[in-house]
Order: C-alpha cells, then structure tokens, then sequence
C-alpha cells in the first residue's frame, strides 16, 4: 500500500510538498484521476484522487477521511537518552514507530556521552516509519531536556523508570508494572538512561515524583535495545 504525506489538507483539498509530490508523480508516475492515500501525522488517513500531476505540486481532491487509521489503544511517551552513536538512536525511534509510540524525548542525564542531540533528521525519519508500518500518525519528537525536568514535568498515570542497579525499592517487571495501566487510560511514560545509566540521585528523584523502579530481564541492554524492548512490552501487553 502506496503511503504519501502531508500537511497541507484543507477544505476538501490535498497538497503535497515538492518531495512527495516528485515520488508521486515522477517515480510512481501516478497522474490526474489516479486515487491515493495520504497520512496527515495527526491520525487520519485521507483516500484522495489526483488533479493536478505537476511533479513539482501535487493536488488531489479528498474522498474520505479515515480518522484513528493504524492507531493503537494506549498513548505511551518513551523519554530516552541519546546515545554517542546517532545512529544507533535513531534505529530505535524507527522501531518504536512500527510498533506503536506517541512521543519521543530526548533526555540528558548526568551521565550522558552526548550532550546535544539534533531531532530535525529524526522527525523525516519517523515520518518514513509511519508509512512503512502503516499508521497514520507520527510520533512527537519533542526538544532534548534534562532527566531531572523530564522527571518533574512528567504526569502520566504509569511512569516507569529502568535501571540496572538496585536501589531502595525493588524493581518490578516490565509487563508486571503495565498491568496498572489498564486502570488508568492506558497513557504511559517510561524513562531509559544513557549507557552510563541513571545516577541514583536521579533515580532517587524519579521515585520521589511516582515513578515505578523496572527491569527488562536478566539481560544488560544497550540503551536503544532497553528503549525498543521496554516499547514493544507495552505494544503486546496493551495493543494487540
């Protein structure tokens, strides 16, 4: 299934920008009367049928609007450290978007290797994802913030920390500590540190504002394969 994007949907009508409108109609070779589907990154899936072929400014009239296409019943918020790698934080934003995430947070941690994080290629990124897995909403990247603000901003009902340490209070399992949130709406925020982990005062400050101490099993993963783990137990435990 052929996937376009945009943002310019308005009164009945459908515009693509020059690099969709070049795949669409220079690659694709699609022309006037041709139907399409365009996501909008909101939620809704638009089935559209072509009138104007300018490969520089594609338009098409909107036949149907398809709100909530390729959603999934929770709203979960995944606030990760970046890692010294780019790249390897960037597969996991990819993956967690085929498998289902609202929100991504750049956090820095005290321990973080990489201070500063860039989210303008990571948002093109996402957007590709979403087309490829078939939804029609694009995950929010929100601008890098500290792990301490990220903490003490945070109000979702489930907020989950994982550490590899343990500190004062046991840590629960990831799917053992999703089952609470089907009381509560499904809205979930879990936090992954950088590869130095969270310092204790950090985790100390994450108890103190709700958050529930987990693990993702005996295994020690790198910070982007705890991130897409920790979002896949919420996907199984809660969206399928």
């Amino acid at each position: 299934m052929e996937l376009f994007y945009s943002q310019d949907i308005d009164a009945g009508v459908c515009r693509l920008d020059g690099e969709e409108s070049g795949h669409c109609a220079r690659v694709l070779r699609h022309r006037c009367g041709d139907e399409i589907n365009v996501i909008d990154g909101l939620g809704t899936m638009y089935e559209c049928r072509i009138c104007d072929d300018n490969p520089r400014a594609v338009v098409a009239q909107v036949l149907k609007a398809n709100h909530g296409w390729g959603s999934h019943p929770y709203r979960l918020s995944m606030a990760v450290c970046p890692t010294k790698n780019a790249d390897r934080y960037e597969w996991f934003a990819e993956k967690a978007t085929e498998v289902g995430v609202d929100c991504i947070v750049p956090v820095i941690g005290e321990r973080s290797e990489r201070k500063v994080f860039k989210t303008d290629r990571l948002r093109r990124i996402l957007v590709s994802a979403a087309k490829q897995s078939l939804k029609a909403a694009v995950p929010e990247v929100a601008e890098p913030l500290s792990v301490r603000d990220s903490i003490k901003g945070c109000d979702a009902p489930v907020k989950l920390i994982a550490y590899c340490f343990e500190g004062e209070r046991p840590r629960q399992g990831v799917t053992e500590a999703l089952a609470a949130s089907a009381e509560t709406g499904g809205d979930i925020a879990i936090l992954i540190g950088p590869e130095g982990d969270f310092s204790p005062g950090e985790a100390a400050l994450a108890l103190e504002h709700g958050f529930v101490p987990i693990h993702l099993g005996p295994s020690r993963l790198r910070t982007e394969t705890a991130a897409l783990t920790a979002a896949t137990a919420v996907y199984l435990r809660l969206g399928v």
